[in-house]
């Protein structure tokens, strides 16, 4: 059996029900911290205390969490499918529930990086440094000397990930869309390198921003959906 290249684009919909906070729904994140202070570069250049303190109650946030169900049916593909997750949430749980291929298109919470390179996109992988769940506050230092930055793609940063994420979603046979609203861009726009016969599953309890003869929306949460999906998936192979 062939096995299928199935591109999986998630949003903060796949790990709500994991207890960690969306960011743009009712009560979310945003209604209690304003973007522009707490998640732009803008911002973190104004008040770094603030918004490495922000980063840090995430980290404490994520430590308790752990993978739902939708997390480890979307990594139980990958025993007859090729996966590839690309996310744009923060968190590690693909990681956690078992996914080994994940494209972390806004950063990832764990992990810091110099401050030396922001405007200009120049840092490397090498400088990226895993602290878990350890705070890192001012005064924090990489080995170069600079101050320890979040490892997220801030609003109005470049998103160093999405040419990957293109080439992965021109390439699939599958694209799968859980959690997400489609309204950030560009991660919004990404279904759209889809090749024009590629069946494309939308799983969210919502209704979606975009329609298509070859888009099937799976109205529901993304642990029922996964469960209905996984069904939809082995009529395919």
């Amino acid at each position: 059996m062939v096995k299928k290249k199935i591109a999986v684009l998630t949003g903060a919909g796949v790990s709500a029900e994991s207890g960690l906070g969306t960011f743009r729904d009712n009560g979310g994140l945003w209604d209690k911290y304003d973007p522009q202070e707490v998640a732009s570069i803008d911002g973190y250049y104004r008040n770094r205390a603030l918004v490495l303190e922000f980063y840090n109650l995430r980290r404490k946030e994520l430590s308790g969490a752990r993978p739902n169900s939708a997390h480890r049916d979307i990594a139980a593909m990958e025993e007859k499918n090729i996966v590839t997750v690309i996310t744009q949430n923060v968190d590690n749980l693909h990681e956690k529930a078992g996914s080994t291929n994940v494209i972390h298109l806004h950063g990832e919470l764990t992990k810091v990086r110099p401050e030396v390179g922001v405007y200009d996109d120049t840092f490397s992988e090498k400088e990226v440094i895993d602290v878990r769940y350890d705070e890192v506050n001012l005064g924090d230092k990489a080995p170069n000397g600079s101050q320890l930055r979040p490892h997220i793609v801030f609003f109005g940063e470049a998103v160093p990930k999405i040419d990957k994420a293109i080439d992965v979603i021109g390439d699939c046979d599958v694209l799968l869309i859980v959690g997400t609203s489609l309204s950030v861009y560009p991660a919004a726009g990404l279904y759209r390198y889809a090749k024009s016969d590629t069946p494309i599953y939308v799983i969210d309890p919502k209704d979606i921003p975009i329609r298509g003869g070859n888009i099937h929306h799976i109205k529901a949460t993304a642990t029922e959906g996964m469960q209905e999906f996984l069904k939809i998936i082995e009529t395919l192979n």
